[in-house]
């Protein structure tokens, strides 16, 4: 059985997840939504309204990934977790972009990610001293644009209209999404790289990411869950915090999408998703790390402090932090 989305979830009222302390004093505070899975998939926790619909962003891309796999294109290793990645436009990215792409006999001027500078500030700044400027490939979802190409060409689809939502590719995702997370797409929008993206709950995003890492062996939601787990470097980068949580959290599953969310399955089939409504990205670590811990994650001290510190800044010396309030 689906459950249907509505187009907005503008009314649901939210849970303050973190707070903002300068000098001792909060002046601000992060609200959202948050729903945790237990191991047998029914909802341990919930604040706020993960139950109503949100663009889940690139969390998305685990399932667009699979979804991929299914049209048929054969992606491993490395290269098959770029293809659900946000990555950082390291060296090693954009070798393996350009990997995919001439796999499939292409060049990178088959993108149509929009030009931009890498998402990770210190590559942005090496790029820029460089003398580069903003290209399609270093924009942060070129690796699962690169692999929606390599499937048109390996089933004779047009690769100048991938990106339209009636395309065959992006009706496998459409699909996949839907059996995934257990809900009907009420409403598809246009994702900040130009590709379809569906809207979801909370609760169907902590579904569908808690349902590929405990499929079965070979399949495609399991080989992408694989793929990602063994190769976080390349879902992310050596910087990011969904590289630190699979590295330091043997098994997980982690992938964070713009707009403040984040989803994660255990593999124990614990799973866990949360969107911070204004969209802030610095409330992401501390309300992660704070979850986890709630839960009882064990064995990840190191790797969820480091997660957790979000320092704030006064006359160029940490005065205070932003830290989980639930």
């Amino acid at each position: 059985m689906t459950t249907p989305t509505t187009s907005s979830a503008a009314a649901a009222p939210a849970a303050e997840l973190a707070e903002v302390v300068r000098s001792g004093f909060v002046e601000g505070r992060h609200r959202g939504s948050l729903v945790v899975l237990a191991a047998d998939g029914s909802v341990e926790l919930s604040l706020g309204s993960p139950d109503a619909p949100v663009f889940p962003r690139s969390s998305n891309k685990p399932m667009q990934a699979a979804a991929i796999l299914r049209t048929g294109l054969d992606l491993d290793g490395e290269l098959l977790a770029l293809a659900a990645a946000s990555h950082s436009a390291e060296t090693f990215h954009l070798d393996a972009v350009r990997r995919i792409l001439a796999g499939a006999g292409l060049g990178t001027g088959a993108l149509q990610t929009p030009p931009s500078w890498p998402l990770d500030d210190a590559e942005k700044e090496d790029w820029i001293r460089s003398g580069g400027h903003p290209e399609p490939i270093l924009m942060d979802c070129s690796g699962k644009h690169a692999a929606m190409l390599a499937s048109c060409v390996a089933n004779g689809w047009a690769t100048a209209s991938y990106l339209d939502p009636a395309h065959p590719v992006q009706q496998q995702v459409l699909e996949t999404v839907e059996r995934l997370t257990g809900e009907t797409v009420g409403t598809v929008g246009t994702d900040g790289c130009g590709a379809p993206l569906m809207a979801v709950s909370l609760t169907g995003l902590a579904r569908a990411f808690r349902a590929m890492l405990l499929a079965d062996p070979g399949t495609p939601e399991r080989r992408v869950a694989d793929a990602m787990r063994a190769h976080p470097e390349y879902v992310a980068g050596t910087r990011r915090i969904d590289t630190w949580l699979m590295r330091g959290v043997p098994g997980s599953l982690s992938k964070m999408g713009a707009e403040a969310v984040q989803a994660v399955a255990l593999p124990d089939g614990r799973a866990l998703a949360f969107k911070i409504d204004d969209g802030a990205y610095r409330a992401i670590g501390p309300v992660l790390a704070a979850v986890l811990r709630r839960i009882g994650v064990p064995g990840t001290g190191d790797t969820l402090n480091r997660i957790a510190c979000a320092p704030l800044y006064g006359g160029g010396r940490p005065v205070g932090e932003i830290r989980a309030s639930f």
